[in-house]
């Protein structure tokens, strides 16, 4: 079978976050879970999406699940958007695309301006008192803490100003004793002119991602956060890693969309 590399959310090569795209036959179920883990430990990115085709006439379109080099995932959003950009750049599929997922049916749309955009569910934040140790383990104070909800599974900070998320150097496997998957950090942008609203860095040490590139599932609980801030549903984050990338978000009350470009960057096949 056909296997892809994508860059999500970015408009160019080698950067925003990388997912490993398999597209496999139709079947009424997919291989066995520890071929899946293996193909997406020896894939070796953030997430590796798996999709099949569904009979017709269902609620979804296709099947998809997302597995890191260590475990499922609930939600993922950059893999979604690279499975989307795969099925539509390869003519597999015209308009939008139903994925059924652990996540409910989420939903993918082409964009005239080549985009595409993820209708997830949003996450619901919940104002919780900063746990003992997280400043220690972040190496910054936060001014407020959410927790983000069973599909994300996050632990939500708010830090002083951009630099102090940019700066960071945290303590990562200490970060995962606060929450079922890591620590999001955020800040509102120092500069909105620079054409971002807020700024993000996610680091998910509990499945085995040190920092991640670019969290589109993050974002679910981002945009309600900082659009309760900012006054405004449109918004656009830039997630500061080493290969950067930005979304955009609209807050449409319990569901929120995201959108960006990718960019298919290694194409071969899959022998086992």
């Amino acid at each position: 079978m056909r296997i892809r590399i994508v860059d999500a959310f970015t408009d160019r090569p080698f950067a925003g976050n990388p997912a490993g795209v398999l597209l496999l036959d139709a079947s009424a179920s997919f291989p066995d879970d520890a071929w899946l883990q293996n193909v997406a430990l020896e894939v070796n990115h953030a997430e590796t999406a798996f999709a099949h085709p569904l009979p017709e006439g269902g609620e979804a379109d296709w099947a998809l699940r997302w597995f890191t080099p260590a475990a499922e995932v609930a939600m993922c959003g950059h893999a979604t958007l690279a499975t989307a950009h795969v099925l539509t750049t390869t003519g597999a599929v015209q308009g939008p695309v139903r994925f059924a997922t652990r996540s409910g049916v989420l939903i993918a749309t082409p964009r005239d301006d080549g985009s595409l955009t993820l209708d997830f569910p949003t996450a619901p934040l919940t104002a919780v008192e900063v746990p003992a140790g997280v400043a220690e383990a972040l190496g910054a104070e936060p001014l407020t803490a959410h927790d983000t909800g069973p599909n994300v599974g996050d632990l939500l900070v708010e830090l002083a100003d951009e630099k102090t998320v940019l700066g960071l150097t945290p303590d990562t496997a200490s970060l995962g004793r606060y929450s079922e998957r890591g620590i999001i950090a955020t800040a509102r942008a120092e500069d909105p002119s620079r054409g971002y609203d807020f700024v993000s860095r996610c680091f998910f040490p509990n499945i085995g991602i040190a920092e991640d590139p670019v969290t589109g599932s993050a974002h679910t609980a981002l945009a309600p956060f900082w659009s309760e801030r900012l006054g405004r549903t449109e918004l656009t984050g830039l997630q500061a890693s080493a290969r950067s990338g930005r979304v955009r978000t609209e807050l449409r009350g319990d569901r929120t969309l995201l959108s960006g470009r990718a960019v298919t960057v290694i194409e071969g096949d899959l022998l086992v």
